[in-house]
């Protein structure tokens, strides 16, 4: 059937629309008849060369829609079925099958470099041209995509599903990297560094994991004041402030956990200064490959400080992002808060906004 879709032909071009044939689902796969999908700053790193993929390609990983078609073998899904679509994994290595998909052994080629995992058949064609088009096991920048029946959530269609994309990554890698990796006490103290959209999700579960000081730090005035309205008890602009110095007159002996959402080396490195004795940072900002942080090591084993790096909020999607959903619902997790939405065809209009901080986080509707 046609589907339109927007390609990037070469490393650091803008979105092409181009309307094309896409395959039918083969066995454990589904078509997803895309309602909206997130842009989310993966999108662009790839798009412009600082992480890997095959070109061309149609990108997109935080896809929302409505099933159109199931493949063979396929029996938790049927046409109908609103659905979040997330990340790819196989199911099959070490980490899959003890529960840390996040981590599989076929990250980057089920998710970066387009392998589809129910053929060897291309999903798109362009005249007899192939195009790369198993972005995160969804290329989700069309009105159709395929995907895996892993990586497709079934969600209730009680909630507006134009909204709910960006939990397939963005969202719940922020959110999770709270709930699911760090896992605060109640009463403990946590900082961010980066109020994004993942910077946002992870001052919303924060919250809701009951931390009693969640201190936002960034340079943008708007994001920091809209930190403050989503659970945020101190805000830190890092332009006009030490945040270091800062954290440590709110909190003298520093904070137990934090958050690095910027993938910027010189933010990373306070957020590990920002730490008390026994204190997480957790990594989560993706910066361009070779990017290398630098910690003391002696005041790291002295301190007894951890730094861990996190995918996608050591999530299990089909179990987060319903729960996630279930927050909303209530009204403790407005992740809507966030959302500026874009017609599909201004795409590289989205792209200008959230590269200018005039969005956190565009949503293309279909």
């Amino acid at each position: 059937m046609k589907t339109t879709v927007a390609v990037v032909n070469k490393k650091g071009k803008e979105f092409e629309m181009r309307d094309v044939e896409i395959d039918n689902p083969k066995s454990h796969e589904v078509l997803i008849k895309i309602v909206a999908t997130g842009l989310c700053h993966t999108d662009l790193s790839v798009k412009d060369g600082y992480l890997p993929t095959n070109y061309p390609v149609i990108l997109g990983h935080e896809g929302a829609g409505i099933v159109e078609k199931v493949g063979d073998h396929v029996s938790d899904l049927k046409a109908g079925d609103h659905v979040v679509l997330s990340y790819g994994s196989c199911g099959k290595c070490r980490p899959c099958q003890e529960g840390d998909a996040a981590y599989c052994m076929k990250f980057e080629g089920l998710n970066f470099t387009n392998e589809r995992q129910g053929s060897d058949d291309p999903i798109i064609v362009d005249g007899k041209k192939e195009i790369n088009a198993a972005f995160f096991q969804q290329s989700s920048f069309g009105t159709y995509a395929i995907a895996h029946e892993r990586n497709t959530v079934k969600i209730s269609k009680k909630v507006d599903l134009k909204l709910m994309g960006p939990l397939g990554c963005g969202i719940q890698t922020g959110a999770g990297t709270v709930m699911n990796t760090l896992n605060p006490n109640p009463g403990s103290s946590i900082a961010v560094f980066g109020v994004g959209s993942v910077g946002l999700s992870a001052i919303m579960a924060a919250k809701n994991a009951g931390c009693a000081q969640i201190i936002a730090v960034d340079i943008n005035p708007k994001r920091l004041s809209l930190a403050k309205k989503l659970g945020a008890t101190h805000a830190i602009n890092s332009e006009k402030k030490d945040p270091v110095e800062r954290i440590r007159k709110i909190i003298e002996s520093g904070v137990d956990y934090a958050v690095e959402a910027s993938g910027i080396k010189a933010v990373a490195e306070q957020s590990f200064n920002a730490l008390t004795n026994r204190g997480t940072l957790a990594i989560v900002g993706a910066p361009p490959g070779g990017t290398e942080y630098s910690f003391d090591a002696n005041e790291m084993i002295l301190s007894g400080r951890k730094v861990i790096g996190v995918v996608e909020g050591d999530s299990t999607v089909k179990v987060y992002i319903p729960r996630l959903i279930e927050l909303y619902q209530q009204g403790r997790f407005p992740f809507d808060k966030l959302i500026k939405f874009y017609k599909f065809k201004d795409i590289n209009k989205a792209v200008k906004d959230m590269e200018d901080g005039k969005a956190i986080k565009p949503v293309l509707t279909m």
